[in-house]
């Protein structure tokens, strides 16, 4: 992670084309066959930083109170994740938006942001299907099977997901704060209401 965060602070002080990976390296403290043991490009760097934003959003709907419907459970993660000084500083918001900016400006990264987001719709499926089949067990009163990643669960997924990184990309393009009505998590919830009817028993 330290060297995401190098190349993240370089990002957002030089930019991207200025920044090189021996650039990144040096200011990690390694050597840069030592970067390129872990990352194959400069952009790649940033990676754990765009997984570990996805991390905290999927894992607070896996840990979010039991008795919340999916909807909910949703909200919630929102709320505890998006939230400035909840989920991420208000500074640290501000480097969200350098970095969602560069990715929108950048093939390269925008690759990583994308393979980040994706892989973190797969795993909100699964967390999904957990919750509904622990909802399942509590309603039957037995054990039961975890409830497989569906077709329709994994659009239900990727939807949440779409909702979330949609709102933190509009955000990013704006000068607004990270906090009221246009702040990534007031966006989230708005999109967030696309899934309310979805019939998440069927």
């Amino acid at each position: 992670m330290e060297i995401a965060r190098a190349a993240a602070a370089l990002f957002v002080r030089q930019g991207l084309r200025a920044t090189r990976a021996e650039d990144i390296a040096q200011a990690a403290g390694i050597a840069p066959r030592t970067f390129y043991r872990y990352f194959a490009s400069k952009e790649e760097a940033v990676s754990p930083l765009y997984a570990a934003g996805a991390e905290r959003w999927t894992q607070a709907v896996r840990e979010a109170p039991p008795a919340l419907t999916v909807p909910e459970a949703l909200r919630h993660a929102v709320g505890h994740t998006l939230t400035p000084g909840i989920g991420v500083s208000a500074a640290s918001w501000e480097w969200v938006r350098t970095l969602i900016r560069l990715a929108d400006a950048s093939p390269a990264l925008r690759k990583v942001w994308a393979e980040v987001c994706q892989a973190s719709e797969g795993t909100l499926a699964e967390i999904l299907a957990e919750r509904l089949a622990s909802a399942g067990e509590e309603a039957a009163d037995n054990a039961a099977a975890p409830a497989p990643v569906t077709p329709r669960l994994r659009f239900a997924a990727a939807v949440a997901g779409a909702a979330i990184r949609v709102a933190v990309e509009s955000w990013a393009t704006t000068t607004a704060p990270p906090t009221g009505p246009t702040g990534p998590a007031a966006l989230a919830l708005q999109n967030l209401e696309a899934l309310d009817d979805f019939g998440w028993g069927a």
